[in-house]
């Protein structure tokens, strides 16, 4: 049997390194980059566990459920752990992060997601990154969903250690994702007797048997058609603009919201504030006595490739999620599911007005 995705040639290490520096080039920074053989989640527990140890102090921000992640993963590694809590309808500000500074000075290690998508908000850190200087702190930024829907900029941010993946705004495969790292977080890697060495975790092989020896020789076979893929996406996006794909979902973001409002029924934005709300994906709340998780299902039982979902854990009960990126960062996204939504909300008994969520929806894409 013949495919072209089949008996390709071997990925070379100089194809490789052009990834990296087109993902550089992305995040606009001048520090390293290493591509993961993984989903983000590698890159992600990988950094913690390289840069955090029993002498860590840190300050985990939680916005949602992957700050909640980070947490654990802190306590695992033996650092001490502050975490600042905010309501998942809202996001974290920099005077909560100085004010916890000021609580405990000792803190050295600061853990922020940019964007949930699993709650629907976004974080200012240009003006946390200014925060977290002034402590002089190592900063982690998890941007898996922020990349290509908003600015990611980790040397203008001043942040460490930036972890990206390229299945949501980016439009590209779930398997492989990216990290850059600072000269002082791999100092910080390289005096901590507990990070992962000869590891599939371990950052640190990378920087010395990778970045170190000139990025001649890889690892270890590269997840082939990952890489093609991720190329292929950022290929992509150059050729569009990174400038227009975010736009796109601003205003993907900007329709969805307007048109909730306006479709009735009792639904209305999860993230009370626009201005706090992810152009990656828009959360709403379910009315009263109608289950997020039921309306979503009757909504997908007509179209079942829509981007809905309910929320997770305790929030499938009251959270709807719009995933209006990569490929559904569109108007005709947004219309189809405004209507489906409408359509399982009227199923409910509830009154709403699809054509007035339309009309919405259009005059805030514009």
């Amino acid at each position: 049997m013949t495919h072209p995705l089949l008996d390709l040639p071997p990925l070379s290490a100089e194809r490789f390194a052009a990834i990296e520096d087109r993902v550089a080039r992305l995040l606009d920074t001048r520090q390293d980059v290493v591509i993961t053989q993984g989903e983000a989640l590698l890159p992600l527990e990988g950094a913690i566990r390289a840069a955090a140890g029993p002498g860590t102090t840190a300050l985990n921000v939680i916005t949602g459920p992957y700050g909640q992640t980070f947490g654990n993963w802190l306590r695992d590694c033996g650092a001490t752990v502050h975490d600042l809590a905010v309501p998942y309808h809202t996001a974290v500000t920099a005077a909560a992060v100085r004010e916890a500074f000021a609580e405990h000075p000792e803190i050295d290690f600061v853990s922020l997601v940019h964007a949930e998508a699993a709650t629907g908000n976004t974080n200012p850190v240009a003006e946390i990154g200014e925060a977290v200087r002034e402590q002089g702190a190592l900063f982690y930024l998890d941007a898996v969903a922020s990349v290509g829907a908003e600015p990611v900029l980790p040397d203008a941010w001043g942040v460490d250690l930036c972890v990206i993946g390229a299945q949501k705004a980016m439009g590209g495969p779930a398997g492989v994702s990216a990290i850059s790292v600072s000269e002082r977080a791999w100092a910080r890697m390289a005096a901590n007797p507990n990070a992962p060495r000869r590891s599939y975790l371990s950052l640190l092989d990378w920087k010395e048997r990778w970045i170190d020896g000139g990025r001649k020789a890889l690892l270890h076979a590269p997840a082939q058609l990952e890489m093609l893929a991720l190329e292929a996406c950022l290929e992509r996006i150059e050729s569009a603009g990174l400038d227009a794909v975010m736009a796109r979902h601003a205003r993907a973001a900007r329709a969805t919201r307007a048109g909730a409002v306006a479709l009735g029924g009792g639904l209305e934005p999860y993230v009370y504030e626009a201005g706090d709300a992810a152009p990656v994906a828009t959360t709403l709340r379910a009315p009263s006595g109608a289950p997020a998780s039921e309306l979503v299902a009757h909504a997908l039982g007509s179209e079942p490739g829509l981007p809905l979902a309910a929320g997770g854990g305790a929030l499938a009960k009251e959270m709807i999620r719009v995933n209006h990126y990569g490929p559904d960062a569109t108007l005709d996204a947004v219309h189809a599911c405004l209507a489906a939504l409408g359509g399982a909300l009227a199923g409910q008994g509830l009154t709403v007005d699809v054509a007035a969520a339309r009309r919405a929806a259009d005059d805030a894409w514009r």
